[in-house]
């Protein structure tokens, strides 16, 4: 195949990666942002998300379509409510104290790590894919399902957009995030508030993991690259900006996915390191992050 229809098929393997990295990302700018929490266990939301995911698809039979919408709506809600409980029971009892809270969701990493090697299992887990349908370019065909990624997460974040900007959770939710003393001072309960968002985020780790699995495997381990593209994404997008996540998402999961194609996921890595560093030293605050006052 000629090099340009290779970068082709290389830029739809980084759109599949940055659509699945942005869903997953902006839960993890969202939950900082509001809540000012570094949330070290957001990628085991995604695990949790991938393995309740092939568990309510082994239950039901029939077509795998109806095991995947099953999936795609009982898998986030299940870990959504995993993580308001958990905000409940850890990060509001230590007040949301920075140090305290990262060695938190460390804790809870763990927890949630092996919870799912004790009743899951060791094993990595497949999960069919709803549809079988291919695209047949002049060059190649591609499968459709990943497709179906990419215009699911255009959606998803259409929707975050309209409930952050459009409604009246959104308006709350971005007045807690610009002054949390103020917002208390107007009425707003922020710690409802932040239960609601902590657990938002874990939705949003869980539905991206969804989206992914029938391509992937579910894993008790599967929740480490997610994690780590999430703060690079998140750190050179700028801290708690979903704008700069969503754009940070597209660049990284592009460049990811072209360098995996033409060299190797480990050159990929290496790049996206390198890029955090560079917008570091450049733009401590991000590309679209605003200093604190």
């Amino acid at each position: 195949m000629a090099f340009g229809p290779y970068l082709f098929l290389a830029i739809l393997e980084g759109l599949v990666q940055a659509s699945v990295l942005t869903i997953t990302a902006v839960g993890l700018s969202l939950v900082f942002g509001i809540m000012r929490v570094v949330n070290v266990a957001h990628g085991e939301f995604f695990m949790l998300g991938a393995v309740f995911a092939w568990f309510t698809t082994s239950l039901i039979t029939g077509h795998p379509a109806l095991g995947f919408l099953a999936a795609l709506i009982i898998s986030p809600l299940i870990v959504g409510a995993i993580a308001f409980v958990s905000e409940r029971l850890v990060l509001k009892r230590l007040d949301y104290d920075p140090e305290a809270t990262i060695v938190a969701t460390i804790g809870l990493l763990y927890i949630f790590q092996q919870s799912a090697l004790i009743f899951f299992g060791p094993n990595a887990q497949a999960v069919e894919p709803p549809f079988y349908w291919r695209i047949r370019f002049p060059w190649f065909g591609y499968d459709g399902y990943k497709l179906f990624i990419i215009a699911a997460a255009i959606v998803l974040m259409v929707g975050v957009w309209f409930v952050m900007k459009k409604t009246r959770i959104g308006i709350v939710m971005r007045a807690t995030q610009l002054d949390r003393e103020t917002a208390r001072a107007f009425g707003i309960n922020v710690d409802r508030v932040s239960a609601m968002v902590f657990g938002l985020g874990g939705m949003l780790a869980a539905m991206a993991a969804v989206l992914v699995v029938p391509i992937q495997q579910a894993h008790y381990l599967m929740g480490h690259d997610p994690l780590l593209l999430s703060f690079i994404v998140v750190i050179i997008g700028g801290l708690g900006s979903v704008q700069g996540t969503v754009i940070a998402a597209v660049i990284i999961g592009l460049s990811d996915g072209i360098l995996s194609v033409f060299f190797s996921p480990t050159l990929a890595k290496m790049v996206s390191t390198m890029l955090v560093a560079m917008v570091l030293i450049v733009r401590p605050n991000g590309l679209f992050g605003k200093a604190e006052r």
